[in-house]
């Protein structure tokens, strides 16, 4: 049988819809999905993300399968796999001889430039269509950060509401505002009437490809005993389901808050299904707005969770296609401290940070609060360098691609952009910590002192962060009143801080336990 197009699809593009996709011939196209060793290992993948990723990919093969389409699949373990998608595409194109290949572009700066080189590298027709499951297209995004001294998100945000029509009344927002996050800052507490997670149990497929990941990858973090993923569109749409009627009502109050004995709380756990392309942000948007428009859920609920899917995802997405490639090696505050062994093993007397490095651990997840203010926080004020505290995301968290996780790292959390992504670093003192968590009652350090033995690390290193990066920021508008407390201290407070964070430092630096 002839073959008329080689249609490569991505792990992260498990979607029917997809634009390569969207005039596919089952008689005579053929569908290539490879799992290769390049993908799993450019960084070092939490062993719960290749599972998924991989057991998704060949759950979505069977179901074009189902659905009459030629599917060339390559598991890790085929002894011709080549390792690297160039490769399996060359392979492909050598047994197929087709007359084009057609691909949707990828999510990724360094995928994109290798697929725009396969032109020359395979000597015929590739097609490169965009990606329509975002909702704002790159040119998009290009003309709407035109001439703007700030890309602020909340503007784009407003115009993404216009445009999808997503709570919108009229030309108005529904309820006259269009943010309602002040409403969503409030702290938790236990919850035993919480209802609990719906976990999809392993089929023999997934099965299968949890051995292969415990024996390919045993060095990698993280442990698959607890694998219960979505890795069917139909089991990830019983999730979202679930998540619309048993959290969406409460998620909006507490979506900022901690708890050591809930890591998930009342968040979606739904952006490693939007994000590999087993739901669509869209449809998953209009599902929440339901809820609201049929009295189920509260406007600041519904609208905090809009607002992270077309308005936040979007905007991260769109922010780093503009300022790639160099956008990875921004450095602003000139950080360079290497990453602590403790992000790799969870072993820390702090336990903000021991609780969520554990969790994530165990789940490759950790909500967004506890990556940007624990996490994140704690490797701006201690001057980490970005680029390892990149990687180590990139790894860890299985919703992560660097499009989404790259510029809510550099940009977000180590404002190492110098402020293209946000107006100020979000820089917090462990009274922040102790107001949105429960985890400093547990913790051997005292929140409450300042300076000295015993003290919360991050109550020295917040002024010291300050203090040593002041040349840069203290002129930051947003920073006007930290700036000024700093200088009504005394010399001898402002000593104390300076010698308090450096002994915790070099205690850092020396490998010893914190």
């Amino acid at each position: 049988m002839t073959t008329r197009h080689l249609i490569p699809v991505l792990g992260d593009q498990l979607s029917l819809t997809l634009a390569s996709l969207a005039d596919a011939d089952p008689a005579r196209d053929v569908i290539l999905m490879a799992e290769v060793l390049q993908e799993a290992t450019y960084v070092r993948h939490h062993k719960l993300k290749i599972a998924f990723i991989f057991s998704a990919m060949r759950h979505f093969a069977e179901e074009l399968r189902e659905r009459g389409f030629r599917v060339r699949y390559v598991a890790l373990d085929d002894p011709n796999n080549r390792g690297a998608l160039s490769g399996e595409v060359q392979r492909a194109l050598d047994a197929l001889k087709p007359q084009a290949v057609i691909v949707t572009e990828a999510g990724e700066w360094r995928l994109m430039e290798e697929m725009r080189g396969w032109r020359q590298t395979f000597g015929l027709p590739v097609e490169i269509r965009p990606d329509h499951r975002f909702l704002c297209s790159h040119a998009g995004f290009r003309r709407w950060a035109e001439g703007r001294r700030a890309l602020t998100m909340e503007f784009f945000y407003r115009e993404m509401r216009r445009s999808t029509g997503l709570l919108m009344q009229g030309d108005q927002p529904a309820g006259g505002r269009w943010n309602f996050d002040a409403e969503n800052r409030k702290p938790a507490s236990p919850d035993l009437l919480r209802p609990g997670r719906l976990r999809i149990e392993p089929d023999a497929m997934t099965r299968a490809v949890l051995d292969l990941v415990e024996a390919r990858f045993p060095d990698h973090i993280g442990r698959l005993d607890r694998f219960g993923f979505a890795v069917t569109r139909a089991d990830a749409e019983a999730l979202q389901d679930a998540f619309m009627a048993d959290h969406l009502p409460q998620f909006g109050a507490t979506q900022d808050a901690m708890l050591a004995s809930d890591p998930f709380l009342n968040h979606a756990l739904l952006s490693f299904y939007i994000n590999i392309g087993l739901l669509d942000p869209l449809s998953v948007c209009r599902a929440a707005e339901r809820e609201w428009l049929e009295g189920r859920a509260p406007l600041n609920a519904v609208e905090g969770f809009i607002r992270q899917i077309i308005g936040w995802r979007e905007y991260v997405r769109g922010v780093y296609w503009l300022k790639m490639p160099g956008y990875r090696d921004s450095n602003f505050l000139d950080a360079a401290r290497p990453l602590p062994a403790f992000f790799w093993t969870a072993e820390t007397d702090m336990a903000c940070l021991s609780t969520v490095i554990t969790e994530t651990i165990d789940h490759a997840y950790a909500h967004h609060i506890q990556r940007l203010m624990v996490t994140g926080n704690f490797a701006l004020l201690a001057g980490l360098l970005p680029q390892a505290v990149h990687e180590w995301y990139l790894e860890v968290y299985a919703d992560a691609y660097e499009w989404v996780e790259l510029p809510n790292v550099i940009g977000m959390s180590l404002f190492a952009d110098g402020g293209v992504l946000g107006s100020k670093p979000y820089a917090a003192s462990g009274n922040y910590i102790a107001k949105m968590s429960d985890y400093c009652q547990t913790c051997r350090y005292d929140v409450k002192t300042k300076t000295g033995e015993g003290a919360c690390p991050f109550n020295a290193l917040y002024w010291d962060f300050l203090d040593r990066n002041g040349g840069k920021l203290s002129g930051n508008h947003r920073l006007a009143q930290p700036y000024a407390t700093w200088r009504r201290m005394s010399e001898a407070q402002r000593q104390d801080y300076r010698a308090s964070a450096a002994r915790f430092l070099a205690r850092l630096d020396a490998g010893e336990r914190v």
